[in-house]
């Protein structure tokens, strides 16, 4: 049941590059001040976890009524592939998106994605208005997700990649990204981003890269540096828990 008493008040991150744009709003998140029970608590927004769904229901609410009452969530129903939705008005049933990524021009809809060790990478065209988000797991990033998004807007809306604006979320980091058996499962192209004298990998860094190799400039891309499993107590960490939940990523046009 949904508890009555609620003392800590819901805790977000903004990129700095982002927060400047008044036609847009966004935030990354924390796993606090969500009314979810161990071991989800407490501001878990997947359905897909084993919490109950009246407890995900009412922090999916509290989210989008701290970024915009009057807009639309739009959750993915997230596959870990690269399929990426462009979300028209009236053309898309959007309880029934399965992608894992999304993109719009449409003011209203609050853009989510939910994560725990996985990155959220955002996206904003000033130029024309346009915002992405995307959900970028390591089977997405060896697809090049990221890459495959910016193509999409700039077919779509004609955006140049060069005024596009984005932001990696706090998602596990190369301190943390151990792939003992890469060879198996990691093509040999992401072979580079192994940390030197281990197995771990900088999935931060091959999203930058992605990013850059699609035109995007390094100055205009933001990564917080986070590890999702390193700070656990404050995002939820698949790595680190197993069982928990998955923490919300959103990026909306006002």
């Amino acid at each position: 049941m949904v508890k009555s008493n609620i003392t800590k008040s819901l805790e977000k991150l903004e990129f700095t590059n982002l927060k400047v744009f008044p036609q847009i709003v966004h935030s990354v998140f924390t796993r606090r001040g969500g009314v979810s029970n161990h071991p989800f608590d407490s501001l878990n927004v997947s359905f897909s976890t084993g919490d109950e769904e009246i407890c995900v229901a009412e922090n999916r609410n509290r989210i989008a009524n701290v970024l915009d009452r009057n807009s639309q969530s739009v959750f993915l129903d997230q596959v870990h592939g690269d399929d990426i939705v462009v979300l028209e008005d009236n053309k898309v049933e959007i309880p029934f998106l399965k992608a894992d990524g999304i993109i719009t021009d449409v003011k209203g809809k609050l853009l989510f994605i939910q994560i725990a060790d996985c990155q959220s990478v955002m996206m904003f065209d000033p130029e024309n208005n346009v915002i992405a988000n995307v959900h970028a797991g390591w089977r997405g990033s060896v697809k090049n997700i990221v890459g495959k998004c910016v193509d999409i807007m700039g077919k779509s809306f004609g955006t140049n990649p060069e005024y596009i604006v984005a932001g990696i979320s706090p998602s596990l980091g190369p301190c943390c990204a151990e792939f003992v058996n890469y060879k198996k499962e990691l093509p040999e192209s992401v072979w580079k981003y192994k940390e030197k004298d281990s197995f771990n990998f900088d999935f931060w860094e091959l999203s930058f890269y992605q990013l850059l190799q699609k035109g995007v400039k390094a100055t205009n891309i933001e990564n917080m540096n986070i590890c999702t499993k390193c700070f656990s107590k404050t995002f939820f960490s698949y790595r680190k828990e197993k069982l928990t939940g998955r923490f919300a990523c959103a990026i909306g046009l006002v």
